[in-house]
């Protein structure tokens, strides 16, 4: 299958990347390097480094894709308070002029990269099945969740197939130690160079950790598995609270750095959890990668072991 891969030099788009060229598609990355990296990509790749604002017409008329992975986004929660106008044009404006493409050229599936906790807002019940109220707390979370909105239209307009993935917080190796997220990245990075992290408020908020890698291959499910078009939430349905997180972190590593604790984040959500029923039930995937593992990993990508 040839397969459009948006943020393909990313973190997460970069393991997706991997695991479509393993099972022998061809694979043509989009990405504008704004946070992604050359050496994240995988051999074999066809790389445009270009920007999912402009629709990517020219890689859609020369490569022809037959399914779109859209990883691409505006990822900065803080970035879309501050610039709300520049998220949206990233974050729908971007995904509509995609689907455009995919209809003017015959695309035959539309994986989109969503998240669980910025669309869920504050929970309510725990962990969240896909039917939660969706309480978007930032225009990140708003701008996710017009997206999968856009996706339902181009169906019921269009016929073009698609599978939302809410993720909940992934993390592994090539995540970003500098980002505003990210924080099994940040703490690992700092437990390398033996510096002291910093956990914000009491450190008791919770959240389900998902290891990339098998977010990779809920990916690979999405556009191979036939499943019918709809929203899958992406995570473990495991809580876990950053003070717990950091524990097991600094366990693993071996490193005797205790953490301060700074101010609380304004807005931050107290509790994340989401449950990953749906996406066994039809996707046949659940979490494999267990936490003390998928950190041990992501540790030894760090240089803390």
């Amino acid at each position: 299958m040839r397969v459009l891969l948006t943020g393909g030099a990313g973190f997460i788009g970069s393991h997706v990347a991997e695991r479509l060229l393993e099972r022998g598609h061809e694979v043509a990355v989009v990405d504008d390097l704004s946070s992604g990296r050359l050496e994240n990509l995988p051999e074999g790749v066809l790389f445009h480094e270009l920007d999912v604002r402009g629709g990517c017409g020219r890689v859609f008329e020369e490569f022809r894709p037959e399914a779109v992975s859209h990883q691409a986004a505006q990822m900065d929660v803080r970035r879309s308070v501050r610039e709300p106008d520049f998220d949206a044009e990233v974050n729908i404006l971007g995904t509509i002029r995609l689907l455009e493409n995919c209809v003017r050229y015959g695309v035959r599936r539309f994986v989109f990269a969503s998240t669980g906790g910025a669309i869920y807002g504050e929970q309510e019940r725990f962990p969240a099945t896909e039917e939660h109220p969706q309480y978007p707390l930032s225009p990140y979370g708003v701008s996710k969740l017009a997206g999968e909105r856009y996706l339902h239209y181009y169906e019921a307009q269009y016929g073009l197939p698609y599978v939302v993935l809410r993720y909940s917080n992934v993390y592994g190796p090539r995540q970003d130690p500098h980002g505003e997220a990210g924080v099994v990245a940040i703490f690992s990075g700092n437990l390398a160079a033996g510096r002291t992290s910093t956990i914000n408020g009491t450190g008791e908020q919770t959240r389900d950790y998902v290891y990339v890698g098998d977010v990779a291959r809920a990916n690979l499910l999405a556009l191979e598995s036939g499943a019918p078009s709809g929203v899958y939430n992406i995570g473990t349905g495991v809580e876990t609270s950053v003070n717990e997180l950091y524990e097991k972190l600094r366990r693993l590593s071996g490193r005797d750095l205790p953490p301060e604790h700074g101010p609380a984040k304004p807005g931050e959500q107290l509790r994340s959890c989401v449950s990953y029923g749906k996406a066994e039930r039809l996707l046949n995937w659940r979490p494999e990668v267990e936490l003390d593992s998928g950190l041990e990993e992501t540790l030894r990508f760090f240089g803390a072991i």
